[in-house]
Parts: structure tokens; C-alpha cells; sequence
């Protein structure tokens, strides 16, 4: 019996959660120009960055087959909580919800909700401790997936990045929002709408950027204001105490957690970057 959290891997589990058993990463695959890589324990983050800035084209990625999220499902766990990458974004949840079909026409009925989170790496990663909460509760799957998903429809996530590069090169920006950011030294303050990429403010320099971004998360936080932060970075340990301490400043009082970003959040966030959930 008992449960487990399954998520892509732009779950971006903190070092701790890593080595605990209740944790499962299926991993994306990432490739720079003629390398292919899997997202896995054995990502190096500096190597790839020093990688994809030597590249010649746009690093991409793929999501896991349906296969893979079915062999993660084969476990002796009864109660199992799939997180994924917003399906705007990425193939993951659709992959992750053939493979939950595939398991049950070969092994019959388990309990299995998968979570198109709208987000990705620290708003899955808050999801993830959130599922940890209700079950050490005592709380069965019904009553887990109720809430959970009402989490997830009340989660915001924000982000501050020093380029949009490689969101506008995967599709994800038009050219015109990454052209000025980067000619004007104007950092976008971008969110989630329901999983789709928006712009929600702009500073002159990134310090103004994430000054402004917790601004922005904490006039919308309303009674989440006691509630768990999550801040992911990219390279950028700093950075993300820097923000933690501006959400402080602003009167945020719950509990923070920052975490590193693994292979796909680097990809998409690049080095220095922060993306902040709650």
C-alpha cells in the first residue's frame, strides 16, 4: 500500500527529496546539437550550461514515451500521484495519461491521478510537497486528489529570466518580447495563465525585475499569504535568497523552499534564472 509522487523531470525535487524512496522521476531527454542526454540523477548543470553556450543551434527537448511512465507506475504502491510539465508546454501529461491506460489494460485498476500541473519545476515541486501533506494526514486518494487539484487551479507561478531566448526559439514567446528584453536591458516579470506563458510586468534590470515579481506574487497571494514558497534556480543560489528575502520583506511569513533546477528547467530558465510558486 501506501503512495507515491511520480513527476517528469521538471520536478525539480530538492537534494534531500532525491535520495526518498516516495519520489520517482521519469526523465525528459535533452539534446544540443549533436548531443542527447537524459535528465536523470546524473545531470551536471554546469556542463551543460558551458554546453549549450557553445552550441550552434536551439537546445530542445522530448518528453518520455508512454512506456516509461508505465514501467514507473509497475510498483507496489496503491496510491499514485503523477506530476507533470504544463501541457502547453510539453508532451509529458499526455504521454503520462496513455501510459496510465497502457498499465491498467495490462494490470487492471490502480489508483493513478495524473496532475497536468499548469506549471513547471518549483510549481510542480509545491504541488509534490503538498501531496507529501495531505497523505502523512492520513488523507485518502479521493480526498488527496480533490484538494490537490484545487491547489493546482489556485497556484501561481512567476518567473524572471535573463534571457527568453530559448522560450521564444521552442515557441513558447513571440521574437518581439525576447528582442526587447535584450536590447533594452528589460527584464519581463512573466507568469502562468492555466499553463500558457504570460507577461505580466517589466523592470529596467534584473534586480528591479524580481523586486517586482514578488511585489506581484504577494498582492496576489490573498489568504496564501502563510502559505509554502517555492523558489527554483538556475545557477543562482544568491539570486534566490535574494528573492526569498524580498518575500519576507513584503510580509510573506510561511515556509521557503529553494531548489535547483535539473536539465529542462535549466534548458528554458538558463543560467541565472528564478522561477517562484505558491
Amino acid at each position: 500500500m501506501g503512495y507515491k509522487i511520480i513527476g517528469d523531470s521538471c520536478l525539480d525535487l530538492t537534494r534531500e527529496m532525491r535520495g526518498d524512496p516516495k519520489f520517482q522521476i521519469v526523465p525528459l531527454t535533452l539534446q544540443v546539437d549533436d548531443v542527447t542526454m537524459t535528465d536523470d540523477e546524473a545531470f551536471d548543470q554546469k556542463a551543460f550550461l558551458e554546453l549549450v553556450r557553445k552550441g550552434r543551434g536551439c537546445p530542445k527537448t522530448a518528453c518520455p514515451s508512454p512506456e516509461a511512465f508505465k514501467r514507473a507506475y509497475e510498483c507496489e504502491e496503491e496510491d499514485i500521484y503523477v506530476l507533470t510539465l504544463s501541457s502547453h508546454l510539453s508532451g509529458s501529461y499526455n504521454s503520462a495519461m496513455i501510459g496510465k491506460s497502457l498499465y491498467e489494460e495490462e494490470h487492471g485498476h490502480k489508483n493513478i491521478l495524473v496532475i497536468d500541473s499548469e506549471s513547471a519545476s518549483s510549481g510542480e515541486l509545491n504541488l509534490a510537497l503538498a501531496i507529501c501533506d495531505l497523505c502523512e494526514k492520513g488523507m485518502g486518494f479521493g480526498e488527496v486528489s480533490h484538494k490537490i487539484l484545487e491547489m493546482r487551479d489556485k497556484q501561481q507561478t512567476y518567473f524572471v529570466l535573463d534571457s527568453l531566448e530559448y522560450l521564444r526559439k521552442n515557441g513558447r514567446l513571440t521574437g518581439l518580447q525576447a528582442f526587447f528584453a535584450t536590447a533594452l536591458n528589460i527584464k519581463p516579470v512573466m507568469g502562468a495563465d492555466h499553463g500558457v506563458i504570460v507577461k505580466l510586468d517589466q523592470a529596467r534590470g534584473v534586480g528591479k525585475a524580481f523586486a517586482r515579481m514578488c511585489e506581484i506574487a504577494v498582492r496576489n497571494a490573498g489568504d496564501a499569504m502563510g502559505k509554502r514558497v517555492v523558489i527554483a534556480h538556475c545557477n543562482a543560489l544568491q539570486r534566490a535568497r535574494q528573492v526569498k528575502q524580498e518575500l519576507e520583506k513584503l510580509g510573506m511569513a510561511g515556509e521557503v523552499v529553494i531548489t535547483e533546477t535539473a536539465g529542462v528547467a535549466t534548458l528554458y530558465a538558463g543560467d541565472g534564472g528564478i522561477i517562484l510558486a505558491l
